[in-house]
C-alpha cells in the first residue's frame, strides 16, 4: 500500500511539474505584428525592441509588417489572435484615431486590446517636395484657399496619425484639402519627393535625410517647441495657430486577455531596454524619444484618454466616419 501511494504521489509530482513546463513563457518564437510598411518610426522601434527582447526573453522575437491603409489588416490580425503572449502589437496614435472616423475598424481600442506600455513619442515635420513653390506655412494657407481642394496631402489612411494632423490644420486655418491614403509614409515620401504629391505630416526619422539632402522642405512642426534637429522651422503653434500641436505616441499591445504577468514581463523588459543612454542617443538623433510608461496600469489609463480626447478633436474638427 506504501509503495502505491509512493508511486502515485511521484505520478501526481510528475504531471505537475509537465504542467509547469507548458506554462512556462515564452516556450517559443513571438510574433511581433507592425501593421505599416517598413521604414516609419514604428517599424523602426519594433524592430529594435525585438532585438532586446529576443535577447532578454530566450526566444525570438519576429516582426512580421503587415500594411495597410489606416493600420486596419494587422491591427484586425492582433485583436483575434489567441491571448497567450505569443502575438504582439507595436502601433501608433493611428490606433486610437482609426475606429473614431472608419466604419470599417474591426476593432475596439479599449475592449479588444491589453495595454503593455508606451514605446515613444514623436512629433511630425510638414513637408513639400523641393519643386514645389510653397516656402511657409503662410504660403501653404494663401493658395489652398485660392484653389480649394486641390492641393493634396499624402498620408497613411483613413484616420491615421498624419491624416489627422493635416485635418485638425484644415480646420483650424479654414482649408479644404484632397486626402491621398498609402498603407504608409515610405511609399508617400517618395510621391511627395517626386511631386506626385504636394504635402506629407511625417515622422522625422522618414523625413529627415530628404530633408537634409534638398529633396523635401519642411514648412512647420507640429510639436509646441521647436525640434532641436530643425532648429530654424517655425512650429504650427507659433506660425499663428496657438495650441497647435500633435505629438505621436508609439505603443506595445496584446490582445484582449493576455495573462497579468506576461504583461508585466515585457513591460519590464521595455523599461530594461531604456535604461541603456546609447539607445535613447540614438534614436533622439532621428527625433524619436523612447519613452516607457511607469506600469501597465498607467498605460491603460492613458488609452482610455487618448481615445477620448481624440474622439472630441474629430468631432470638432468635423472629420466623419467613412
Amino acid at each position: 500500500m506504501l509503495k502505491l501511494k509512493l508511486a502515485f504521489a511521484l505520478l501526481i509530482s510528475g504531471l505537475c511539474h509537465a504542467v509547469l513546463a507548458q506554462d512556462v513563457w515564452p516556450s517559443r518564437p513571438i510574433k511581433l505584428i507592425v501593421p505599416v510598411a517598413a521604414g516609419g518610426t514604428v517599424d523602426i522601434v519594433a524592430r529594435m525592441l525585438a532585438q532586446e527582447l529576443s535577447k532578454n526573453l530566450g526566444q525570438s522575437v519576429v516582426v512580421e509588417n503587415r500594411p495597410s491603409s489606416a493600420s486596419l489588416v494587422g491591427t484586425q490580425l492582433v485583436a483575434k489572435a489567441a491571448p497567450d503572449g505569443y502575438t504582439l502589437l507595436a502601433h501608433s496614435s493611428t490606433f486610437f484615431t482609426a475606429p473614431l472616423i472608419s466604419t470599417n475598424a474591426g476593432y475596439d481600442p479599449v475592449r479588444d486590446f491589453t495595454p503593455i506600455t508606451l514605446t515613444c513619442k514623436a512629433p511630425m515635420v510638414l513637408v513639400t517636395g523641393a519643386g514645389q513653390s510653397l516656402k511657409n506655412l503662410d504660403d501653404l494657407v494663401q493658395q489652398a484657399k485660392a484653389k480649394p481642394g486641390t492641393f493634396s496631402v499624402a498620408s497613411s489612411g483613413n484616420g491615421s496619425t498624419g491624416h489627422i494632423a493635416s485635418e485638425v490644420f484644415a480646420s483650424r486655418a479654414g482649408l479644404r484639402m484632397l486626402n491621398v491614403f498609402y498603407k504608409g509614409n515610405a511609399q508617400a515620401v517618395v510621391d511627395v519627393v517626386s511631386g506626385q504629391t504636394q504635402l506629407l505630416y511625417d515622422q522625422f526619422s522618414t523625413s529627415i535625410g530628404h530633408v537634409r539632402s534638398g529633396k523635401l522642405r519642411p514648412l512647420a512642426v507640429t510639436s509646441l517647441n521647436r525640434s532641436p534637429l530643425f532648429p530654424d522651422v517655425p512650429t504650427i503653434a507659433e506660425s499663428g495657430y496657438p495650441g497647435y500641436e500633435d505629438v505621436t505616441l508609439n505603443m506595445l499591445l496584446a490582445p484582449a486577455g493576455t495573462p497579468k504577468e506576461i504583461v508585466n514581463r515585457l513591460h519590464a523588459e521595455v523599461v530594461k531596454a531604456y535604461t541603456q543612454p546609447e539607445l535613447i542617443a540614438k534614436f533622439a538623433e532621428r527625433g524619436i524619444e523612447l519613452a516607457a510608461s511607469p506600469t501597465p496600469e498607467a498605460f491603460g489609463q492613458q488609452v482610455r484618454a487618448e481615445v477620448a480626447r481624440l474622439s472630441k478633436l474629430s468631432k470638432d474638427a468635423g472629420i466623419k466616419a467613412e
